[in-house]
């Protein structure tokens, strides 16, 4: 979409058009690049709470936790080189993530995501057949640059197959499938650390194989959405051939012209990371910078990346801390995100993000106040109690999982022009990756030295991001992707922003 098209297309009326047996099964493949981010983070945070690979890897987090009884519950895992190795897979997703803004321009959204693929299969077999921690860093590297062009290109691509009426049900198939992987590798945890010998967390790392297999091999036979044919190329019988079979229709003209307009606009940029610095595009500037970072402060990180460890602080053992991670993170996410992919098209983002929002808070303040009432730095709580806290996790999980979780990656990647689409979404996904990182290397010694209130910190953010949402993020539900600037026009703040939109763009087709 081009800032200014909607104007020319009836008001903005929907395209026609049906849900095909052809789009269904291109967004099924590939929503699978969701898998490998989801498998990344339930292993990771699996492997780390295992007893053989802390001893290998990582002395003295395992000297602490058994040995060491002066060490507080809050601090045994804080370790530097652990928060090195679980957060170094995101400095390298932050660069493949904007070299894949280049590549998904010029070459298609197609093919970053088959070189995600191709780079999460290699990290995979690097990281199981590690036998020091270099290797296991370096494999871990690889998989950032798996998953920086993934996540970059698979919901652009899911957004611009998609109907617009469906468009939120077809793109939140990519949390859904993250929240698969998640669940599938916490279960292969627990089963692997089982394994008698103590190598049982190498097969957890190379099943990253299979995810990655999925996507590759399905990479390989999935068509270009006309979106990036028009914009690659001038092959406009070629792009409306593409459009009548996703859209199962002949008649596609109207969304045809608004992809044509899209594309010569698009064509006149050349330097689309300066371009979107533009006064014109701020609203999704704005947008893309702050959605990735709120999710990242939600605290999704203690019941995520670290969730057996919060289970082990919890005096829980090694194969219950495995097993809770396992249906909390995995199986709430993946009941909730099915939940987010029937209600984000029917009462919208907005409304999705606010109870959300409502209800991650309140679980928050509750697990911080039992935590701060019950549990001393040393010592434990009783098992009522224990169960009280998984409880309040389940309710700030499912809150997560289909608000904050999916509605992250689907609303970045319906708002912006074409012309800086792909510019936009690897500035998300850099985003996303940069504080994850930055949370991953902060969250252990925070919470060392925050103890409970580290609930209390995130819960306050939650209460500034969810009114932030409410009052500054317009209703995107059922509008077609290139007809996007319209709700940004209609907006009682962004409008003061884009007001001289409507006649720059005039001029700028007229000079076409």
């Amino acid at each position: 979409m081009a800032v200014g098209l909607a104007i020319t297309c009836e008001g903005g009326q929907h395209y026609k058009g049906k849900v095909t047996r052809f789009v269904v099964v291109s967004c099924i493949v590939a929503a699978t690049g969701g898998l490998i981010f989801g498998y990344d983070i339930g292993i990771s945070g699996g492997v780390t709470s295992m007893e053989p690979f802390l001893k290998k890897f990582f002395p003295d987090v395992y000297k602490n936790m058994r040995e060491d009884t002066k060490v507080g519950n809050y601090c045994k895992f804080d370790s530097q080189l652990l928060t090195t190795f679980t957060s170094s897979l995101y400095i390298t997703g932050i660069l493949g993530s904007l070299i894949a803004s280049s590549v998904t321009r010029a070459l298609g959204r197609k093919v970053s995501i088959l070189i995600g693929g191709v780079a999460f299969l290699a990290g995979s077999a690097l990281g199981g057949s590690a036998f020091n921690i270099y290797m296991l860093i370096f494999g871990r590297l690889l998989l950032g640059v798996g998953i920086g062009f993934g996540n970059q290109s698979v919901p652009l691509y899911l957004s611009e197959m998609a109907p617009p009426k469906y468009r939120g049900t077809f793109n939140i198939g990519f949390q859904l499938c993250g929240a698969i992987g998640v669940l599938s590798a916490n279960l292969l945890n627990y089963g692997t650390q089982k394994i008698k010998g103590g190598w049982g967390w190498r097969i957890s790392l190379a099943m990253a194989a299979a995810p990655a297999s999925i996507l590759t091999i399905g990479a390989i036979f999935l068509p270009e959405t006309p979106n990036s044919i028009i914009q690659r190329s001038n092959d406009h019988q070629k792009a409306q051939k593409m459009l009548q079979r996703v859209r199962g229709i002949a008649d596609v003209e109207a969304e045809l012209n608004d992809l044509i307009r899209a594309s010569s606009i698009s064509k006149s940029i050349t330097h689309p990371f300066k371009n979107i610095a533009q006064r014109k595009y701020r609203p999704q500037l704005v947008m893309a910078i702050l959605i990735p970072f709120f999710q990242q402060v939600t605290g999704i990180n203690i019941v995520g990346l670290y969730s057996p460890v919060l289970f082990r602080t919890l005096k829980l053992g090694e194969s219950t801390s495995l097993l809770l991670s396992a249906l909390v993170a995995g199986g709430m996410g993946t009941v909730f995100a099915i939940v987010s992919m029937i209600l984000a098209d029917k009462f919208g983002r907005k409304v999705l993000f606010l109870v959300g929002g409502i209800q991650m808070l309140v679980s928050q303040v509750m697990v911080g106040s039992i935590m701060a009432a019950q549990l001393g730095d040393h010592g434990g709580f009783s098992e009522g109690y224990a169960y009280l806290i998984l409880v309040m996790v389940c309710l700030y999980s499912s809150g997560y999982c289909y608000s904050w979780g999916p509605l992250a990656w689907l609303v970045p990647s319906e708002i912006f022009p074409l012309e800086i689409r792909s510019a936009g979404q690897s500035i998300t996904v850099a985003v996303n990756f940069l504080f994850t990182f930055l949370t991953a290397q902060t969250f252990l010694p925070m919470l060392c030295h925050f103890k409970a209130g580290i609930f209390f910190f995130f819960g306050g953010l939650v209460l500034i991001m969810t009114t932030f949402m409410h009052f500054f993020l317009p209703e995107t539900k059922n509008v077609p992707i290139e007809q996007m600037d319209k709700v940004w026009r209609e907006h009682w703040f962004w409008m003061k922003i884009v007001e001289d939109v409507g006649e720059e763009s005039k001029k700028i087709q007229q000079a076409l």
